[in-house]
């Protein structure tokens, strides 16, 4: 029976009451529009305090350079080598040229790795750059927070070319190596744009912790990450299956 007392066309009959509590209620309506009204609200004016808060990146450049002088480094000579980028952005961050500075798809993580204490990544290129040079490299919540803002700073302010080309020479390899220039000499003997995809997939799995990764105190451990960044490589077009795996049997050539 319909909610007006009549049968309906299935013949089955159906409970007025039933029928009413299941339309939604206009008052429940009303108070989850308030509710995302309140929280539109309140994330606009962190974001806006954080970014009158937080200095601008007009000098991010100039940081890079500080430290690459202050440890010792030099600035990658030359185009960013295309194994390097390939791999690195594979790695690191895949939407690299899609975004503005943060990927909501790592936005919507992040929370989640809060709760279980996990990182589940996330972090843009930008992102990781902006707590280098701006926060220390700290990644507690607040500086995560303002890396956040500072991010969409550097992808207004910088060509990703340049972005690229500043993580490059501000990450750190391991071994006191600072910079993609140090670190291709240091580990290999060579300059970055002489490096086989074995030596750049190795190089770029270190950026993320270069002590737990370092190919000449834990191989074995180097390897595994390679195979990371090679499986990210494939996962993205950059190389087929067959030859990634032909690249995991390659000596690397440390000369460490």
């Amino acid at each position: 029976m319909r909610a007006d007392g009549r049968p309906r066309s299935d013949g089955s009959v159906l409970n007025p009451t039933t029928e009413r509590l299941r339309r939604p209620s206009p008052r429940l309506a009303r108070i989850g529009r308030r509710v995302l009204l309140a929280v539109v609200a309140v994330a606009v004016l962190v974001v806006g305090t954080t970014w009158a808060l937080t200095p601008g990146v007009d000098d991010a450049r100039a940081r890079v350079d500080a430290r690459l002088s202050a440890f010792g480094g030099a600035a990658l000579s030359g185009d960013v080598p295309p194994r390097i980028a390939a791999a690195l952005l594979a790695t690191e961050d895949s939407h690299f040229a899609d975004h503005i500075g943060v990927d909501w798809r790592g936005a919507l993580r992040a929370p989640l790795g809060l709760v279980t204490g996990d990182d589940l990544g996330g972090s843009t290129l930008h992102q990781q750059l902006a707590r280098v040079l701006y926060e220390d490299g700290a990644t507690d919540p607040l500086a995560k927070a303002r890396a956040v803002v500072l991010a969409v700073k550097l992808d207004r302010g910088w060509t990703d070319e340049q972005i690229l080309r500043m993580y490059l020479d501000a990450a750190y390899f391991g071994h006191g190596f600072y910079g993609i220039e140090a670190a291709a000499e240091g580990y290999f003997g060579l300059a970055p744009a002489e490096l086989d995809w074995a030596q750049a997939s190795v190089l770029v799995g270190l950026v993320q912790a270069p002590s737990a990764y370092d190919p000449l105190v834990h191989p074995e451990l180097a390897a595994a990450r390679q195979a990371h960044v090679l499986d990210r490589l494939v996962d993205v077009g950059e190389l087929d299956r067959d030859t990634a795996d032909e690249i995991a049997t390659e000596p690397w050539g440390l000369v460490g």
